[in-house]
């Protein structure tokens, strides 16, 4: 009797756990960065970089809010966790969008308080370095 409710028990408490399991993986670049872009140490931006990882690809916002920005190509370099994100972005409003691209390298991937996507940009003519944590 009791070899019979122990393997029925312990189906029931896999399958307790299985959407738990299931909720705790995810994408190690999907969720919201927050940092900063800018040409040198004097000249820094904010950014916000909302990502999303649906059927396989990325997709995602720069700057959600009354100006954001979709990000129109987000892809990734697994051999390297090179990470590449492209948009065109208005810094204030009223002025024309201009082409954002950021290239840099994901880190600290098994950390959930840690990671770190950070590299260079270029934005219309100008370019520089970029910095972002997820939280």
């Amino acid at each position: 009797m009791i070899r019979a409710i122990c393997p029925r028990w312990a189906m029931v408490v896999l399958l307790a756990l299985a959407p738990l399991l299931q909720a705790q993986t995810g994408h190690p670049a999907k969720g919201t960065w927050l940092g900063h872009w800018g040409p040198d140490g004097q000249t820094q931006r904010r950014v916000v970089i909302l990502l999303d990882w649906r059927d396989r690809a990325l997709s995602g916002t720069l700057n959600p809010g009354p100006r954001a920005a979709k990000i129109s190509k987000a892809e990734i370099d697994y051999s390297n966790w090179m990470m590449r994100i492209e948009t065109e972005l208005a810094l204030r409003p009223g002025e024309a969008a201009q082409r954002w691209v950021a290239v840099g390298k994901l880190e600290n991937l098994g950390s959930w308080t840690n990671r770190r996507y950070s590299g260079t940009y270029t934005y219309g003519g100008e370019t520089g370095s970029f910095t972002a944590t997820l939280n």
